[in-house]
């Protein structure tokens, strides 16, 4: 994987930085995107770049926006060279009953959960196909296999990923290129952080109890999933030993879906 230039969308923090060094740490260059203090985000890819010895740069674009996806694309080619893999990973959240979701909300997850992944694969596909090599991974979620309450337009949205994921990698099979997606069950990040308070705030239960009763208790190891485990995966989809893996959709959830 040494040399090969990547983009990890939604990678200032959780699995996404995790999939980010974990790419670095394989020998790719790579472009980090997602919102957060700039300083904070300049001395992580100065010490990913350190750690590693690959090129590692940063564009905050607003993925709910298909101008500035398109932008961040054509910059990552510009600075870093032809885009080999992709990793859309940018990810937003709300909790609320269907009959009291604000529509700004769906407009937003749909547009940053789904949309966004259209855009980018977009932009990176001619390139991959004139150099017949491309890994794209994309970061979907247990609720894209099984549904929820209470998150309708996270639901939908990332059910919507696993179908973009299959209807790709029939397309570009033929040239070499890869399209799959990682279906993490319940990880430790902000995003699940933010969940869990919102979801006491809607059941009325402490935070503690909303954790075991709402999040762990589908999950047959009793303990949330890592964002290393998920890079993990991002990283072997993203490998040469990955080459006949295309169109899955790869729990690493706990057993979560084996119910």
């Amino acid at each position: 994987m040494r040399n090969r230039n990547a983009v990890v969308t939604g990678s200032t923090s959780g699995i996404g930085l995790a999939a980010a060094r974990e790419l670095a740490g394989r020998g790719c260059n790579v472009m980090l995107n997602g919102f957060g203090d700039r300083a904070e985000i300049d001395r992580t890819c100065a010490e990913i770049a350190e750690q590693s010895g690959t090129t590692i740069v940063y564009s905050n674009a607003d993925l709910s926006r298909p101008d500035e996806a398109r932008a961040m694309m054509a910059a990552a080619a510009g600075t870093l060279g032809p885009i080999d893999i992709l990793v859309n990973n940018a990810g937003v959240q709300h909790v609320a009953a269907l009959h009291e979701f604000p529509e700004d909300k769906w407009d937003l997850l749909l547009a940053v959960n789904l949309s966004a992944a259209f855009h980018t694969i977009k932009a990176a596909l001619p390139s991959m196909m004139e150099r017949r090599w491309g890994r794209i991974v994309n970061t979907a979620s247990v609720l894209g296999m099984v549904g929820a309450p209470h998150k309708p337009a996270y639901v939908a949205a990332k059910h919507g990923v696993i179908g973009l994921t299959k209807a790709v990698a029939i397309e570009v099979a033929k040239h070499g290129i890869t399209c799959n997606a990682v279906c993490p069950g319940t990880v430790l990040t902000p995003i699940i952080e933010k969940q869990i308070a919102q979801q006491a705030q809607v059941t009325g239960l402490p935070e503690d109890q909303v954790l075991k009763a709402v999040f762990l208790q589908k999950m047959p190891t009793g303990r949330l999933v890592t964002p290393d485990e998920v890079a993990a995966a991002i990283a072997f989809l993203c490998s040469d030993a990955a080459a006949s893996i295309t169109g899955a959709a790869i729990p690493v959830d706990g057993g979560y879906t084996t119910h």
